[in-house]
């Protein structure tokens, strides 16, 4: 039986009642459909990085789309205006990594920044996925989805989608409140991605917007650079901080087609090189950035200790906001790099970087649990800021 350790990069999860992969786009509106008509709890499933699940069994249907079709809809040859728009459209089971290296080397620009994140290109709309200066939701068109109240499909354009901080109105269908799991849609959103059309310019360079990123490329923060460079340098940059997913897990028989077999072995390749032996990379096996950089109000802010990052932002809401790092806060409450809640732990912090809950071997769900617990009542404590989860929390209560 099929479990939600098979399926996801942090390695904890219980078994799974039913676990469909459907191979076309009816097969996939079918799962959804025959999930809901019989009422049974639903989540579809992209590459598992952004989900921490409970270890007891999930007595319902898991969706895992296996269409990875790439299209380009207009010509993608340089013509006079080298600005021109080229809009590609990828099945929401495509892979995100292989999507950014396709466009990469099809000469397009806007993606390219977002190198090396894990997951599908279905969940990287509903998360509004961001790095390195770039966020999905400044490439995206518009995003075929199957609409699970109306029994639709319909295309959603852009500014249909509400695009915010980790944010979309495909995600905001699934909670109340922040970390609060609404009554209807959850822990699947209404809206199930079924493709995703991007606006993308024909362009082999890009603009470098972040400055880790300017620093590791010797150039300055708004220079342009070759979007291949810019993809490598990410990648670079990202393994050094353990921000990549542990390429053996394509190696699993839950995993494998999953992803172009020539970029895992590139991506095995690279990451033996990196840590020097050809084991697993227990700093990969995390969800990424577990917590959400905070966003406050003003007022708020000014109770952070003078040295805390500040960057403007908009409050959800509207209005001014002020949006702090999450790394830092547990940084300096107290949990380090590697922190454990005791020496024989399973679960830790990453050891290169603050944000990263990692499964050491062997943890449980209840292990990462109890660790984002202790990390969330220590910044509370030292700072009056409760942390919110950043990946989807199923069957556990995270708030």
């Amino acid at each position: 039986m099929t479990s939600f350790a098979d399926l996801t990069t942090i390695g904890v999860g219980g078994p799974i009642a039913t676990f469909l992969e459907p191979t076309t786009r009816v097969g996939v509106i079918e799962a959804v459909e025959e999930a809901d008509s019989q009422g049974l709890p639903l989540c579809v499933i992209g590459g598992g990085s952004n989900m921490l699940v409970s270890d007891t069994p999930f007595e319902g249907v898991v969706v895992r789309d296996a269409r990875r079709s790439i299209d380009v809809l207009d010509e993608a040859a340089p013509v006079e205006d080298d600005g021109r728009v080229v809009h590609v459209n990828a099945e929401a089971g495509c892979n995100w990594d292989d999507f950014v290296d396709y466009c990469v080397r099809l000469g397009l620009e806007g993606v390219e920044g977002l190198s090396g994140i894990p997951g599908t290109v279905g969940a990287s709309v509903v998360q509004n996925i961001g790095a390195y200066g770039q966020e999905v939701a400044t490439s995206v068109d518009s995003v075929e989805v199957w609409d699970r109240k109306e029994r639709a499909v319909k295309a959603l354009r852009n500014d249909q989608l509400a695009f915010g901080y980790r944010m979309s109105a495909l995600k905001a269908s699934m909670y109340s409140a922040p970390a609060t799991p609404a009554a209807e849609f959850f822990p699947t959103p209404r809206y199930v991605v079924l493709s995703v059309t991007f606006a993308l310019r024909h362009s082999d360079t890009g603009v470098v917007g972040y400055g880790q990123l300017a620093k590791a490329l010797d150039v300055a923060v708004g220079d342009r650079m070759n979007t291949a460079d810019i993809r490598n340098a990410v990648l670079k940059v990202r393994a050094a901080k353990g921000m990549l997913e542990d390429a053996h897990r394509y190696a699993s028989p839950a995993m494998q087609g999953t992803k172009k077999t020539n970029l895992v072995d590139v991506a095995l390749e690279s990451q033996s090189k990196q840590n020097g032996d050809d084991g697993p990379d227990f700093n990969r096996h995390s969800c990424g950035s577990f917590f959400m950089n905070p966003i406050l109000t003003p007022q708020q802010a000014e109770t952070l200790p003078e040295d805390a990052p500040r960057f403007d932002t908009a409050l959800p809401g509207g209005g001014r906001g002020v949006k702090t790092s999450a790394a830092w806060l547990i940084d300096h409450a107290g949990f380090h790099k590697g922190f454990k809640i005791n020496e024989n732990a399973p679960a830790g912090l990453s050891t290169l970087h603050t944000l990263a809950l990692t499964n050491r071997g062997g943890a449980s769900a209840e292990d990462i649990a109890r660790l984002a617990k202790t990390v969330q009542d220590g910044v509370e404590a030292a700072f009056g800021i409760r942390l919110v989860p950043e990946p989807v929390v199923i069957g556990m209560n995270l708030k």
